[in-house]
């Protein structure tokens, strides 16, 4: 069971208002002791992005003591401005500086990514926290819209906006900043933490930027650039930012994982960056304690102030069993490339999260990675396809279903086919919030041409599947894959997927439970255990085709019991239980009928936390069931 250490926001407190050193010297000490209760927080989450909230710490810690003037009272109050992170990922970070200055209530340190506590990406519903982030490329058009308003209300302030370098390779950004000029957006400063290392591997790699200042400036904005990790350098060059009549950009150049050497270690030709996601182990909880704890008591000690700390023990982190969709999507589209040298994979700055690290190795001539630019991915996969290749393209599923929505469109007139794989579907893992949480990909991706959704329910269905959808199936398709490993606490039948038709898991006479996905199917075996102890006899039946239906199988699985419930882990409008309820309706079938489904914003919190928030969980679902609610408002 390990002990987490945490700074108490009186230490912060004692840093800031010290009456030695410079602004910068407290700012830079006050950002270490952040650096621990980042640190802490994470761990005791089990996950967060350490390495973006630690580059970005030290400008993030002076912003909001010297531009937002946190503590109150500073000679800068009348001109308090406005801060937001794009990128979102340093979440941590920015929480970590708003509970130690007590604008959060401080015992929130403990409720990263809980229920009711502080979501994995920013999210307006929690105090000082100005823009929901976390889907990238937002910020500064975000930051020119708030900007407008202040003006027409008659309250202009300044606008300071942080982005990651990576986060600039979505367009956006680009189109973003010929408009602020045109506008004469001098309340804008946009600050880039430019640490050189986006989700997975350095950003050169994937798509290199260039020279950022020469780009920034040929749109007409004033440019700075400095190391943001030198204080006094920063507020020189934000100070001259302020002073010009045009809008402004500090190119801010930064370390991934600053404050922690083995965090900011990486080789220059490395593949995958360990620290952007994810808690660190026991061992590199330690190491980092450590090293962060020694050169905070020493910038302590040189402004007069005595670290105390607070400890907090917590239980070890178990890995959770079960095997994951993921996982086994990688093994069979490995398998199928060694047979198919049509197949190439594409992918949007996610390798390890898409399961792609194998395929990347084997097939480096036919994977691309696109960064993070889905529009541009999307329609590179679309040019593949024109000329007789089988493109795979793959993200989370909330990105891939979004921002390039007209280029899938685009793509689907043409009459190829192309596969799109959405990882991290559904409201679980619930961690990383709602910018994460695909809960509308089903109907973005049902409602076009010729193009199929499908999830698998079990690893086992999942290479069968990918043989089905690439030579029988005449369109593309949408596979959609939950992520968190699950134990189904049932075997796995051994059918060959037939389009349209689904697998009865189990048999019952008085209700049949219907969903898609090892989550939901888990949630319905329990439901069903549940029932059936209630003396109601319940069926379970995987269904993976959220817009294809055999009608003779469906007839027999209508015939099967009275009851119909539909469970899905997605909005009710567009999904799995719209298409089978208007389908059974025009069948003219006249049983009861009950469509269970994510009716809310999705929260943040931890898995079972969540599924039970959402009424999804096996105990909800029962209840539901016998209660005859439907949840589709």
């Amino acid at each position: 069971m390990p002990t987490l250490t945490f700074v108490p926001p009186e230490v912060f407190e004692s840093t800031w208002r010290s009456a030695k050193g410079t602004p910068e010297e407290r700012a830079a000490a006050f950002a270490d002791l952040a650096r621990i209760n980042t640190l802490s927080m994470v761990m005791q989450a089990g996950s967060g992005h350490l390495g973006s909230s630690f580059s970005a710490l030290d400008i993030v810690s002076w912003l909001y003591l010297t531009r937002l003037d946190v503590y109150g009272g500073g000679a800068r109050a009348a001109l308090a401005g406005t801060f937001f992170s794009s990128k979102g990922h340093d979440a941590p970070g920015v929480y970590a500086v708003l509970t130690a200055t007590r604008r959060l209530d401080p015992a929130l340190v403990h409720r990263l990514r809980r229920l009711d506590g502080l979501p994995g990406h920013p999210d307006v519903h929690t105090p000082w926290i100005e823009a929901n982030t976390g889907s990238l490329g937002m910020g500064i058009s975000k930051a020119k819209g708030m900007i407008e308003a202040d003006r027409l209300l008659g309250t202009p302030r300044p606008v300071y906006v942080m982005t990651g370098d990576g986060e600039l390779q979505e367009g956006q950004n680009w189109e973003a900043l010929q408009g602020a000029v045109n506008r004469g957006l001098s309340e804008l400063t946009v600050i880039v933490d430019h640490n050189k290392i986006q989700s997975d591997t350095w950003v050169r790699r994937v798509s290199d930027l260039g020279d950022l200042v020469a780009k920034f400036s040929a749109f007409g904005w004033a440019v700075r650039r400095c190391s943001g990790h030198d204080l006094a350098a920063v507020a020189d060059a934000v100070a001259a930012l302020e002073a010009d009549p045009r809008p402004g950009i500090l190119v801010a150049d930064t370390v991934k994982g600053s404050g922690v050497s083995f965090m900011e270690h990486f080789e220059a030709g490395g593949d995958f960056y360990p620290f952007h996601s994810g808690a660190p182990s026991e061992a590199h909880y330690a190491g980092a304690l450590a090293e962060i704890t020694v050169r905070a008591t020493d910038r302590l000690n040189g402004l007069g102030v005595e670290l105390e700390t607070c400890h907090v023990e917590v239980p070890s982190r178990t890995v959770a069993g079960g095997g994951k969709l993921v996982d086994a999507w990688a093994t069979a589209l490995v398998q199928r490339a060694g047979r198919d040298d049509t197949i190439v994979a594409l992918d949007g700055d996610l390798l390890l999260d898409t399961g792609l690290t194998e395929f990347s190795r084997r097939f480096p001539d036919r994977f691309i990675e696109c960064g993070i630019a889905e529009q541009d991915m999307v329609s590179q996969a679309g040019g593949l396809a024109l000329r007789g290749l089988r493109p795979v393209v793959h993200s989370f599923a909330s990105f891939l279903s979004g921002r390039p929505h007209e280029q899938v469109l685009t793509n689907s007139t043409e009459g190829t086919k192309i596969l799109y794989v959405g990882s991290l579907a559904g409201i679980v893992p619930g961690g990383p919030g709602h910018s994460h949480q695909a809960v509308t990909d089903v109907a973005s991706f049902a409602a076009v041409h010729g193009l199929a959704v499908v999830e698998p329910g079990h690893p086992d269905e999942v290479a069968p599947m990918l043989d089905l959808l690439l030579d029988d199936h005449p369109g593309s398709a949408y596979v959609r894959l939950t992520s968190p490993p699950v134990e189904l606490g049932f075997a796995w039948p051994d059918e060959k997927p037939r389009i349209g038709v689904g697998t009865r898991l189990r048999q019952g006479t008085d209700v049949t439970l219907v969903g898609a996905g090892p989550v939901v199917l888990r949630e319905a075996w329990a439901a069903a255990d549940l029932l059936d102890a209630q003396g109601m006899s319940a069926g379970v039946v995987a269904m993976p085709w959220a817009n294809r239906l055999d009608e003779t199988w469906w007839r027999e699985i209508l015939d099967a019991a009275p009851y119909l419930v539909v469970v899905e882990n997605h909005l009710p409008a567009g999904g799995l239980g719209a298409y089978l309820l208007t389908r059974t309706a025009l069948a003219g079938w006249s049983g009861r009928i009950c469509h269970l489904a994510v009716v809310d914003v999705p929260r943040s919190g931890a898995n079972d936390e969540i599924l039970r928030a959402h009424g999804l969980d096996g105990p909800s679902i029962a209840a539901s069931v016998v209660a005859g609610t439907t949840r589709t408002r």
